[in-house]
């Protein structure tokens, strides 16, 4: 273990397709998170900012675009992108900060706002980028790879298209209840059934959406928390930031092939279960400790494999778990109670962070009807592009 830090405040924009600057988003995140720790801006020693690639040259700079947005007070900033898990990197710098003594007080945020339809590349011709290069070469969207995923569960597991519609329903019953969610309505398999097929077997309602919002957390040392009054503030107990190891022998965004690797070499184990393994290893923990999980959803079936990925049942399990009801609200071991990225859609610097923020309410006994009874402890998940590994534990 290495060491803890505090959650002395959280804060959310709620999801949507707004059509207003990440900016705007940001910033009202932050103020929210800064009211909820009962700090004054000016309290703030650092900012740790989740970049946004598509939002400009203030979505590269995204630490000193809101402190300047909150406005300048002599702040250290930092910005950092990991595709998807940048919002993990940003709680992880923070916390590396605190616990090097380097800042008392850390504002990370988040915040996107997300182009209409699927991700794609930029413009340009780039054949030294391999996200450039599978769009170019195999013309293969991120649901492709989502699809290929969920064929493999079910030519493996038996998996099927029923199991699937399963997490989606359970998913939207989770964010009805959630008031930062961008769909609020229940779901039935039916309906999900019914939706236009968008890479064979998944259909829309199996993929998350891209969305805009904002999630942002002040994070503080233990000693902090206590001269603010905060005798059980949700502490962040580990985070884990690896990535792969060779070879790698499945095929993940944005790759077009598996590693090569000479006959008789070791097979290695694979990349997600690892990034979770850690968490636990630093944190002192196990699956068997947890109340609930918050997991990157992109899709029906990748719900699924990160149930195994987490330990929460053995490999090809996943679909039994859930149809015991195991990962419903009220359920053995809660799987995303805020609802999901099938609720949310992916506002890819915030997501991240807005798992940690979910963490917090359930930590803290604050989610209203979605909460976790006896909420202890919690771990985040979630994969980025070109190998970066998310996983947050926290523990109250």
């Amino acid at each position: 273990m290495t060491g803890e830090v505090a959650v002395l405040g959280a804060g959310m924009h709620p999801w949507g397709k707004w059509g207003r600057s990440f900016v705007e988003y940001g910033t009202k995140a932050a103020r929210a998170a800064l009211a909820d720790a009962g700090l004054e801006w000016s309290a703030i020693q650092s900012v740790v900012g989740a970049n946004t690639v598509r939002c400009g040259y203030p979505g590269q700079v995204a630490g000193a675009t809101f402190a300047r947005a909150l406005g300048w007070q002599g702040a250290r900033v930092t910005s950092v992108y990991a595709a998807c898990a940048s919002g993990a990197r940003a709680i992880d710098t923070a916390r590396a900060q605190i616990l090097s003594g380097m800042a008392d007080t850390v504002l990370v945020v988040g915040s996107d706002a997300a182009p209409k339809g699927f991700f794609a590349p930029a413009g340009g011709e780039r054949p030294d980028d391999p996200d450039w290069l599978r769009f170019r070469v195999l013309g293969a969207t991120n649901p492709a790879y989502f699809a290929l995923w969920a064929r493999r569960r079910m030519a493996m597991y038996g998996d099927t298209a029923e199991d699937f519609a399963r997490v989606k329903v359970k998913n939207a019953a989770a964010g009805a209840a959630n008031p930062y969610a961008r769909y609020r309505s229940p779901v039935t398999a039916e309906e999900v059934a019914a939706s236009p097929v968008v890479a064979d077997p998944l259909r829309l309602l199996d993929i998350c959406a891209t969305s805009d919002g904002a999630a942002a957390l002040v994070l503080g040392s233990m000693e902090t928390a206590r001269r603010l009054g905060m005798s059980r503030p949700v502490r962040i107990r580990a985070v884990s930031s690896i990535s792969p190891s060779h070879p790698r022998t499945a095929l993940d965004l944005p790759d077009i092939a598996t590693d090569s690797a000479p006959p008789g070499s070791p097979a290695s184990d694979l990349f997600r279960p690892s990034i979770a393994r850690a968490a636990y290893e630093e944190a002192g923990l196990g699956p068997e400790d947890l109340s609930l999980a918050e997991v990157y959803d992109l899709s029906t079936a990748l719900e699924l494999e990160w149930y195994e990925d987490l330990g929460l049942c053995g490999p090809g399990e996943g679909a039994k778990l859930l149809r015991e009801g195991a990962t419903a609200l009220g359920g053995r071991i809660p799987v995303n109670p805020s609802g999901g990225l099938a609720s949310f859609g992916e506002a890819v610097p915030a997501q991240a962070i807005a798992q940690v923020c979910e963490l917090t309410q359930q930590l803290r006994g604050q989610a209203g009807e979605r909460q976790v009874a006896a909420a202890s402890a919690g771990i985040t998940v979630n994969q980025g592009l070109f190998g970066h590994g998310s996983s947050v534990v926290a523990v109250r």
